[in-house]
């Protein structure tokens, strides 16, 4: 009993069961009670919500013991065996809170009522009787007499700091609310709250047709649309017909500032489609991707590459050209999770270089370099400010005259009249993509928080000339390069082809025929190349040996100004290594020594018996065992088989 006394949270079905005076003894109806009488929404005076989910198995929600009527508050607690803790509540503070959500010309009103009542009280004070006060106001205001004598009896005993709560005019509305069967007002609710966002008059007449056929009768549409504005929160409505986003793009955004940052300290990158028809130098017409890096601070666009699709190959060039022409940042923020991620590694294989792509985990290059690195939250463009710069691209380079006939519209609906009239031609397409974000970068009068006026090569160029920038090392921009196919050195000259270009340097001389790893830039086949050895150790660098004019005589002196330098510089390695010369070699060569002549123990007779056949057979036919020679015949034996070896 004492933890019941205690309580002051109930579901609807427990404040039916206790059948309070002034409320519903059902369930049912006592939730619809304690919709139309808004409880959900009540808070008390520290803004605290009156109404809470229910825990526990079951769910539900419980209603604090505040929202109940006076009378079924005592009666509440006189059957719990409390009463001290559920005193009836100051009706003057309900009648504020009644008051609080009346509207403007009802509280305008009051406020009228309150100031005739006020001169009456003055005239009074004057010497007149309260029945010619009451005339006086009566005529003054243009309000009869026994209407002001009503607004008096409604003050009679009201503090004068309340008696706006007392005359605010209370009209209802012209009669009783037409009842729905509870089924059909939710057949009709489940059938407009729908994302496919039916109108009203189509979900009342098939609800009205249900209703027919069960023998039940259905308000008119207005009717149902008066309870609809009532009952349903709009929010509500906006979740179930207008979808997550739309719920959540009616609260307020969250604003960031950037004012405590600096210049290259944090980057964005993200890959943006361009609407415009380009024709590839094999023929292909694709609507090209840029995959773009923005400093967070100015909004400034640092490094951008054009490609067939967002991968892997775009994004790592990408981050090289940032590094080389800017430096290392601190951390960066990274589209859709990883989702962008997945389609680093997964879209290296089908990119528009033709050569194998050796595959690399690009977020590996960005943690190897202590570049912390943020996922954007999917699909939710206020998380990434570059967002704003592709809007301002669509309309100033997607858009430009240059391209006419080739702007294919952002969405299927808003196709131009002259869809896919023409491709553009790629170098002219990445030509003026440069020079669009050239002039995105330049042009002033930008109202965000750091440029103030400037442009963001003002802000970006003022941050940076004092800001603490990590530069990139000759092993950083190796690293960030493509890593290619494996490749042989031609095991004769030591050259090494690419895309038909060769490319050679003194150090590959010591690695003829070698099978390497190459790293290098697609789009500028111009600059140096770097090998690595199978497992993953730098070798050297290889510049471009490019072909030459016939006849070409400048050409000829240099290159054979290179051989001989590169001659010099091997004979000038060997006269290092101090070599001996042949004779020297052969003249510290040991004499053989005189072998050792070691006697046998056993010697076998040798005679001469001729050459002929028959000699032979004789010989063989003769005496069938030899004797044991005798000591005085060995030495005979022995001269003979020296005699026969000089021979």
């Amino acid at each position: 009993m004492q933890e019941d006394a205690n309580r002051e949270w109930f579901t609807a079905a427990e404040l039916a069961e206790f059948r309070l005076p002034g409320l519903p003894h059902d369930k049912r109806a006592m939730n619809r009670h304690a919709r139309d009488s808004r409880w959900l929404i009540k808070c008390d005076a520290a803004g605290l919500p009156l109404s809470r989910p229910r825990a526990g198995r079951g769910g539900g929600v419980e209603f604090h013991v505040t929202l109940l009527p006076g009378a079924a508050r005592i009666e509440l607690g006189r059957k719990l065996g409390v009463t001290t803790l559920l005193e009836a509540e100051d009706p003057t503070a309900e009648g504020w809170r009644w008051y609080d959500l009346q509207s403007d010309k009802a509280k305008s009103e009051a406020h009228r009522r309150v100031a005739i009542i006020a001169e009456i009280e003055l005239l009074e004070q004057s010497g007149l009787t309260s029945t010619m006060a009451v005339n006086a106001a009566s005529i003054e205001h243009q309000v009869s007499a026994a209407t002001i004598w009503g607004w008096r009896d409604k003050v009679r005993g009201v503090a004068r700091q309340n008696r706006l709560v007392a005359l605010a005019p209370r009209r209802k509305g012209g009669g009783r609310e037409a009842d729905i069967d509870d089924q059909l007002w939710t057949i009709f609710l489940s059938d407009y709250l729908r994302l496919e966002q039916p109108t009203l008059t189509s979900c009342y007449d098939r609800t009205k047709d249900i209703a027919a056929s069960r023998g039940l009768s259905l308000p008119s549409e207005r009717s149902v649309r008066r309870k609809l504005e009532r009952e349903v929160d709009p929010r509500v409505l906006k979740l179930r017909r207008e979808g997550e986003e739309s719920l959540r793009r009616s609260i307020p955004a969250q604003r960031r500032t950037v004012a405590h940052l600096h210049a290259m300290e944090i980057v964005n990158i993200d890959g943006h489609k361009f609407d415009v028809f380009v024709k590839t130098g094999e023929g292909q017409i694709i609507r090209p991707i840029m995959v773009t890096i923005q400093d967070i601070y100015s909004r400034k666009v640092l490094a951008w590459r054009i490609g067939g699709e967002e991968s892997a190959v775009q994004t790592r060039l990408c981050f090289a050209d940032l590094f080389q022409n800017w430096g290392v940042p601190k951390e960066c923020v990274l589209d859709n999770g990883r989702a962008f991620a997945s389609k680093w590694i997964t879209g290296g294989a089908g990119s528009r270089f033709r050569f194998k792509i050796k595959p690399e985990e690009p977020t590996g290059l960005l943690t190897g370099l202590g570049i912390q690195i943020h996922w954007a939250t999917p699909y939710r463009g206020q998380s990434k400010p570059i967002e704003r710069a592709f809007r301002d691209m669509c309309d100033r380079i997607a858009k430009h005259p240059a391209f006419a006939g080739a702007y294919v519209g952002n969405n299927p609906m808003a196709k131009p009249e002259n869809y896919g009239s023409r491709a553009v031609e790629w170098d002219a397409f990445v030509a003026q993509v440069n020079k669009g974000i050239a002039d995105h970068n330049a042009r002033l009068n930008r109202r965000t928080e750091t440029a103030k006026g400037r442009s963001f090569d003002q802000a970006f160029a003022d941050s940076y000339a004092v800001a603490p920038i990590g530069k990139a090392s000759p092993e950083i921009m190796r690293l960030a390069l493509l890593a290619g196919e494996q490749k042989r050195i031609n095991k004769e000259t030591g050259e090494i082809t690419l895309f038909g270009n060769r490319y050679w340097s003194s150090e590959c001389g010591r690695l003829h025929g070698q099978t390497v790893t190459v790293r290098f830039d697609p789009d500028n086949l111009l600059r140096d190349i770097h090998l690595y050895d199978q497992a993953g150790a730098y070798l050297c660098a290889a510049q471009l040996f490019g072909d030459v004019q016939f006849l070409d005589a400048a050409a000829a002196k240099a290159t054979a100004k290179m051989v001989a330098e590169y001659r010099k510089r091997i004979r000038d390695g060997v006269a290092a290594e101090g070599l001996l010369t042949a004779a020297q070699v052969a003249a510290l060569q040991i004499d053989a020594p005189e072998p050792e002549i070691t006697e046998p123990q056993v010697y076998r007779p040798v005679r001469h018996r001729g050459q002929t056949a028959a000699a032979l057979k004789v010989a063989a036919q003769a005496a069938p065992q030899i004797a044991e020679p005798a000591r005085s015949e060995n030495r005979a034996f022995a001269a003979l088989k020296l005699v026969k070896r000089d021979d």
